[in-house]
């Protein structure tokens, strides 16, 4: 292997769409098919008191007579400039859209204020600065440690932040550019992915297929363990290799211990002691995304008063980061809305009423039906990679595709976990390569590395994951896994 000098800067001169245009187009797709494509239905099983009513498959019927949605629909109904307003106000509290994209926001404005504090960051790069000596650890340990980060709280843009500090220090070490991207954002796209607890991918997913929350957590972080260690083994043997074959260059400086204070020490703690409480939440007291959005706001609250009391930020500060947290996620929030929107348009997701969705679902069903259940299980995966160009907000997109995905699952013969699982997989291993996705550019942009130079180098490395991820959809059919 080679050594390569990337210092080229990202192309803009053409700019890729983005969700919200994408969005759009889909939406008049979806318009067009409602004149197109008659409403269907199904019948439903009878519910029990430990199982819910499900989809009788051959019970399907075509409503003939249905009509398509019209431009503007007046007294609340629902046309094709009403899709936007009716979808965000769709749902309950209790789940898309109103309540997942208030749990969005809210989350959001949480983790500003825990990341405005720099504990986060002071913290990890003391474990660095600790650790540089022992270079055979650096790498991994890194890897790890930002793969944790996209696992437990879907840490994406922050990589962007991360890369800046780093760069730097990864070039003083003898590594590259690529190699910081590597460890960084690319790291934490594997832990998103193979999340056991994400609020805003895994926790929206299981939510909207009505799986119960955090469920499947043994399986899933088996899965984070086998990918993470799959991605560290490959940076540190590129790392090495870059290491071996590059000549010192004399400006390699020695870095100084950064500032790890005792106020760090107790925002971490603070931090520490809400994850545990998610979890002892959601599986000993069943807590769902009310009280989820409750227990992050409440984090914010008390990392917020550590901080102004600490005199890390003063309560100005504290409100700002909290209101720039919730503003970054605004988009996924909004795309939750306009994609329930589509929904709505095509005639809601109740399988018990006529909906342009039930027949294209019977349709889908139809085509993967026969198929056998692994290939149909890798069918949903293949889905989710694809529509994860055009998507590429993890959240945007589970309430968009799990709609479908979800009672799919149920006419194949498969689990919803399974289906979840495929839109975890599916949505967060193909962000380390479109250039849809804003983290991915943001990191380039500042480690200088053009898009199709970055293509070149990680495109072996994704079909790599997405074989491991088509063998992982093979053996969670095969066991069940539920």
């Amino acid at each position: 292997m080679t050594t390569t000098t990337y210092t080229s800067s990202v192309s803009s001169s053409k700019r890729m769409p983005d969700a919200f245009i994408i969005l759009f187009f889909v939406v008049v797709f979806a318009a067009v098919l409602t004149h197109l494509v008659p409403a269907g239905k199904f019948s439903l099983s009878a519910a029990t008191p430990t199982q819910e009513a499900t989809l009788i498959a051959d019970s399907f019927t075509l409503n003939d007579t249905s009509q398509g949605v019209p431009l503007f629909a007046e007294q609340g109904g629902v046309g094709f400039f009403n899709f936007a307003f009716e979808g965000m106000v769709s749902g309950s509290k209790w789940g898309s859209a109103i309540g997942v994209m208030m749990f969005i926001l809210i989350t959001g404005g949480a983790f500003g204020v825990v990341m405005k504090t720099g504990a986060i960051n002071n913290g990890i790069l003391a474990l660095i600065y600790r650790v540089k000596k022992a270079e055979t650890l650096f790498i991994p340990i890194l890897f790890i440690l930002f793969s944790l980060a996209g696992a437990v709280f879907g840490m994406g843009e922050e990589a962007i932040a991360f890369c800046i500090v780093l760069l730097p220090l990864m070039r003083a070490l003898g590594y590259d550019n690529i190699t910081t991207v590597m460890v960084t954002y690319v790291a934490t796209q594997i832990g998103f992915a193979t999340s056991w607890m994400n609020p805003f991918s895994v926790a929206i997913a299981q939510g909207i297929a009505d799986v119960p929350l955090l469920s499947g957590a043994e399986f899933r972080m088996v899965c984070w363990l086998v990918f993470t260690v799959f991605g560290t083994v490959f940076t540190m043997r590129y790392a090495h290799s870059i290491k071996a074959e590059k000549q010192q260059s004399g400006e390699l400086g020695q870095s100084t211990m950064p500032s790890f204070q005792l106020i760090d020490g107790v925002v971490l703690l603070a931090f520490l002691a809400t994850i545990i409480w998610v979890i002892w939440g959601v599986t000993a007291r069943g807590y769902y995304i009310p009280e989820l959005a409750s227990q992050f706001f409440t984090m914010a609250c008390v990392i917020g008063v550590i901080s102004v009391i600490g005199k890390r930020l003063d309560i100005h500060q504290v409100s700002d980061a909290f209101q720039q947290g919730a503003k970054d996620l605004l988009p996924a929030a909004l795309i939750v809305g306009m994609a329930k929107g589509i929904v709505i348009l095509l005639g809601g997701d109740n399988p018990a009423e006529f909906s342009v969705l039930n027949t294209i679902l019977y349709g889908a069903s139809e085509a993967i039906g026969d198929l056998p259940k692994q290939l149909s299980a890798l069918c949903m995966l293949l889905f989710q990679s694809v529509f994860n160009f055009f998507i590429a907000s993890g959240s945007g997109q589970a309430a968009l595709t799990m709609p479908l995905m979800a009672p799919l699952s149920d006419l194949i013969g498969i689990s919803r976990q399974v289906a979840v699982l495929a839109f975890q997989l599916g949505d967060g291993l193909t962000n380390i390569i479109i250039p849809t996705s804003a983290s991915l550019i943001g990191c380039l942009g500042v480690a200088k590395i053009d898009w199709l130079v970055w293509a070149k180098f990680v495109y072996k490395f994704l079909l790599a994951l997405i074989l491991l991820s088509a063998t992982t959809m093979v053996v969670a059919v095969s066991i069940q896994f539920s």
